[in-house]
């Protein structure tokens, strides 16, 4: 089964790719811009079709993919080319790419989602016998967690997470018969009860059944979760809590999924955490080309907006290859650190 759930991480991430690459061509055909080439994969060219005024292709590398548009880092005396747009046109084109990746993730996690009877709420159903939180001025019955120190709780997991983080003495915001209850300073350790293993905090988590409401707020939830998870990845990378070389690609993203689908005890928890796993790096994806790091779709809205401030004040138009250069040597960096990453992937894969 490992080559199929190989061949399935594979398609997904180049779904992943084509969706990108999708949110940039949809916008610039609606803002009129000129698209030249629409290309998934890189390298050299397996199959073409001209459509109109625009060459489509599938090429041998299945990492990355472009949307080529006409005077997209130099001038123009076209009308339809890009540097000849608004800056709001040229700014939503580039964003569009990040925005359809989200999207997909969303859509993703709903229709996991679909079939679920009912999700692990943040709500207390009931307390341990003896827990000592459980009072007038502490816990409820029924009190759902908003937020813990500041940080929002949007699954069940998040709890026992963002406590673990503290150090005994919380700000918690619950929500009681619909409405936010503060409990500044709040403190809260785990105990030993009866009949338990380990420590616990003494409390049991309920459900809510799972209406198209519900679903719809969770899969939100979800997505919010994974753009947190992201940020803290960036966080202990920049913190140097984490190195280079925990980064992983293309090569080791497929892998895990491959690896996620074997572990898995049926073919269809497989396919749930594989698919589960894939809507996790569509909302990484978005989040990251979003970053303002020349030759990411972030760096570029960056500089436009920075173009457009000298132009605004000068009253003079820059020379959009510039901006080419820098992104230029933005990409020679980026496709540096993807080939360190990779080698560093397949390097872990060979000694497993």
């Amino acid at each position: 089964m490992t080559i199929l759930y190989v061949l399935l991480a594979i398609l997904l991430f180049g779904v992943l790719i084509a969706i990108h690459e999708l949110g940039h061509f949809a916008a610039a055909k609606a803002c009129g811009v000129k698209v030249e080439e629409f290309a998934i994969g890189m390298g050299p060219v397996l199959w073409k079709k001209q459509g109109g005024e625009t060459q489509y292709s599938l090429r041998l590398v299945p990492i990355g993919g472009f949307c080529a548009m006409a005077g997209e880092d130099e001038q123009s005396a076209d009308p339809r080319a890009f540097t000849n747009q608004a800056p709001w046109k040229r700014a939503v084109i580039l964003a569009a790419g990040a925005f359809m990746n989200f999207v997909l993730g969303l859509v993703i996690i709903l229709l996991l989602y679909a079939g679920a009877d009912a999700f692990r709420a943040p709500v207390l159903q009931d307390f341990m016998e003896g827990c000592p939180y459980e009072s007038e001025e502490g816990l409820h019955q029924g009190d759902l967690f908003y937020s813990i120190d500041g940080r929002r709780v949007y699954l069940q997991y998040n709890v026992a997470d963002l406590l673990a983080r503290g150090d005994g003495s919380y700000d918690l915001v619950l929500i009681r018969d619909g409405k936010k209850v503060r409990l500044d300073d709040f403190e809260m350790v785990p105990l030993e009860y009866e009949g338990q293993s380990g420590k616990m905090y003494g409390f049991y988590f309920g459900y809510e059944e799972a209406t198209l409401g519900t679903t719809l707020r969770y899969t939100w939830n979800t997505a919010m979760e994974f753009s947190r998870m992201v940020w803290m990845g960036l966080e202990q990378l920049v913190s140097g809590q984490v190195g280079m070389q925990d980064l992983s690609g293309p090569v080791g993203i497929v892998d895990l999924m491959a690896e996620t689908g074997e572990q898995a005890e049926s073919t269809g928890d497989a396919l749930y955490s594989i698919f589960y796993l894939g809507a996790f790096i569509a909302v990484n994806l978005a989040i990251m080309n979003l970053l303002p790091i020349p030759a990411l779709d972030g760096g570029r809205i960056f500089l436009l907006l920075v173009t457009w401030l000298i132009e605004a004040a000068t009253h003079k138009k820059l020379d959009p290859k510039y901006e080419g250069y820098i992104h230029g040597a933005g990409m020679v960096l980026l496709l540096g650190l993807m080939a360190f990453v990779m080698f560093n992937d397949i390097i872990k894969v060979i000694t497993g």
